[in-house]
């Protein structure tokens, strides 16, 4: 249950962050090109997330969840290096613990219950 909980909200977290960069909204292209990155990496990065969430709630595919979690843990340590590099480190930037916490808790669970299945199915009975 604590598995369903912390992957769908570091899914939604991910899939929503990444709505504004496939739109091109004019915030997300302000942000991403305060940062230093060129425009045609917004709807890049934001498809990448949107995938990455969706695979990581798909039941099964443990390999391509393996990576979805590199990739979305890529984005993140990109993203609070980006901002530290820019800015400096900010109080604000506490934010980001945020998806960290819920995405490391979700990394933690999937393979708790990756454990549990390969345990039943080993000793089915």
């Amino acid at each position: 249950m604590l598995y369903w909980i912390f992957t769908i909200l570091f899914a939604v977290f991910m899939i929503f962050t990444a709505v504004p960069d496939v739109m091109m909204s004019p915030d997300a292209v302000k942000f991403i090109n305060h940062l230093g990155y060129p425009d045609y990496f917004i709807p890049f990065i934001g498809v990448a997330k949107i995938l990455g969430g969706i695979a990581i709630l798909i039941p099964g595919f443990p390999i391509i969840k393996e990576w979805a979690y590199a990739g979305l843990f890529f984005d993140l340590i990109g993203a609070t290096y980006s901002m530290i590099s820019k800015e400096g480190i900010q109080g604000s930037m506490l934010f980001m613990a945020i998806p960290f916490l819920l995405g490391i808790l979700a990394y933690i669970y999937h393979h708790k219950m990756l454990g549990q299945n390969q345990t039943a199915k080993a000793y089915p009975g």
